[in-house]
């Protein structure tokens, strides 16, 4: 995957947290049952900066490095190693579809909810039991990847990369549980940014971090695919910073009485009437299935040029140390900056004004792709390419979240229809964007990218369309 959207579905709600984004309006028969809050009290700088160093929020902190951390073993990482050992591009943009996990985790979650793991759950609880039991079998799944080999069976390393994505979904399901349980109200957005912080260092170890360490392993004199082998199993043996994280953590109180609440009810019908519930209340919305075709397609540009970055930067002729330094290493300095310039423009204007600035940005972004093919190896083009992608792109994540967060609007059904809409907004990434690499293939690279721009012309018809019909209009006020 590319460097810019390969977390997009995992981090949505995360990152509405940092950014200051909108949420949806509390329900009225919600704000009629609660007493008038006492106006806040005013808090010091070092108030607010001790939040961090509350042990809940480390906990967080540390368990969203864990979760981060194989994103990009499945994604960006591994095409580098394919295009290294000769795979074809057409195979190489097949990868896209690894990330199915991600996007379906929501089938399995209610699982996670209501089953038990024999041992864990009773040595550890409920949530911190499913959170080693998913760690270790990550550990596994990338110890498996790492004795693949790419240029002898493709497929087989294909496979092994699904283990970990689909070891690496569960995890995300545990995490994001735990984090919403364990951290009291005052404590949320403190968790929530260090999460988010922390999966950005995650994700960049596994991306950078990786293709530095089988780069020294190389210069030391090992094989190129011996080199490789070492390297992912030094990313297996960082997930013991995830298990010793939960060893140390306590259960959530929320958990401990969720379990006795409901220990004596059929977990298949409380998964049921759950999904019931969302789906009956989203589709009886007006433009219910135009409004979820934008979600799937906003951030299709993203991903239809995201899933070549890898190999593009790579093909033309820079090395791993370069797509390391400049693509991991300036992206994610772009990525951030742009996140808060998402949450200005958030801010400053109106939603569907808003994602109109994001929808463009983002598509234009990959012009600067067409450029760099056209220059050639170049640090400071690519650089200048790269800062381009990853601002935009995060300006565009930033200003789709709030949408999400905005069709999200009854307090009962949130969790469940956040979860499938950003299912569907992943779609894009990882089923439509298959076909990337055999485009790029018969194309060439910079016909490929002013493609990429093209097909972002459904989504803003899209967003034209719901504008008119006042779509952003019956969702109400947005709360920054």
């Amino acid at each position: 995957m590319g460097a810019r959207h390969q977390a997009d579905d995992s981090l949505f709600a995360a990152e509405s947290a940092t950014n200051g984004l909108m949420t949806a309006p509390q329900a009225s028969s919600d704000a009629s049952t609660k007493p008038t809050p006492e106006p806040p009290r005013r808090t010091s700088w070092r108030d607010s900066l001790a939040v961090y160093l509350q042990p809940r929020v480390l906990i967080v902190l540390l368990l969203g490095f864990s979760s981060g951390l194989p994103l990009a073993l499945s994604g960006s990482t591994l095409q580098v190693w394919m295009k290294e050992s000769g795979v074809d591009l057409g195979t190489i943009g097949l990868l896209a579809l690894i990330g199915t996990p991600y996007t379906l985790k929501f089938l399995w979650a209610p699982l996670v909810d209501a089953l038990h793991v024999p041992l864990f759950t009773q040595m550890f609880g409920r949530r911190r039991g499913w959170l080693l039991f998913s760690q270790l079998l990550l550990i596994a799944a990338i110890l498996v990847l790492a004795m693949a080999d790419p240029a002898r069976s493709p497929w087989f390393a294909a496979f092994a990369a699904l283990l970990v994505a689909t070891m690496s979904s569960t995890q995300d399901i545990v995490v994001d549980a735990f984090r919403v349980e364990s951290l009291p109200e005052s404590e949320q957005a403190a968790g929530m940014a260090s999460y988010v912080a922390a999966y950005r260092v995650g994700m960049l170890v596994s991306t950078a971090g990786a293709l530095f360490i089988v780069s020294g392993f190389e210069a030391s004199g090992l094989a190129r695919p011996t080199a490789w082998m070492w390297g992912y199993v030094v990313m297996a043996a960082m997930i013991l910073i995830g298990i010793v994280t939960a060893l140390a953590a306590t259960e959530p109180a929320q958990s401990r009485d969720a379990e006795a609440a409901t220990h004596t009810q059929n977990a298949a019908q409380r998964v049921f009437h759950a999904a019931l519930g969302a789906f009956s209340e989203f589709l009886t919305r007006k433009d219910a299935f135009v409004a979820l075709a934008f979600v799937v397609l906003f951030k299709f540009t993203d991903a239809f040029s995201g899933t070549m970055t890898a190999p593009f930067v790579i093909d033309i002729g820079f090395s791993k140390v370069d797509y390391a330094a400049i693509v991991k290493g300036v992206g994610l300095a772009a990525t951030l900056i742009g996140g808060f310039a998402g949450g200005f423009v958030a801010r400053r204007y109106p939603l569907a004004t808003s994602l109109w600035i994001g929808g463009v940005l983002q598509a234009l972004a990959n012009l600067s792709f067409s450029w760099l093919a056209h220059v050639g190896v170049n640090q400071w083009a690519l650089a200048l390419a790269i800062t381009a992608e990853n601002f935009t792109s995060a300006i565009g994540t930033v200003i789709f979240v709030a949408y999400l967060s905005a069709l999200c609007r009854n307090p009962l059904h949130t969790a469940t229809q956040y979860a499938l809409l950003t299912a569907l907004a992943a779609v894009g990434r990882t089923y439509l964007s298959s076909g990337a690499g055999y485009v790029a293939q018969y194309v060439g690279w910079s016909a490929f990218f002013v493609i990429c721009v093209l097909v972002a012309v459904p989504s803003l018809l899209l967003l034209a369309w719901l504008q008119k019909r006042g779509h952003f209009d019956e969702l109400g006020p947005i709360r920054v």
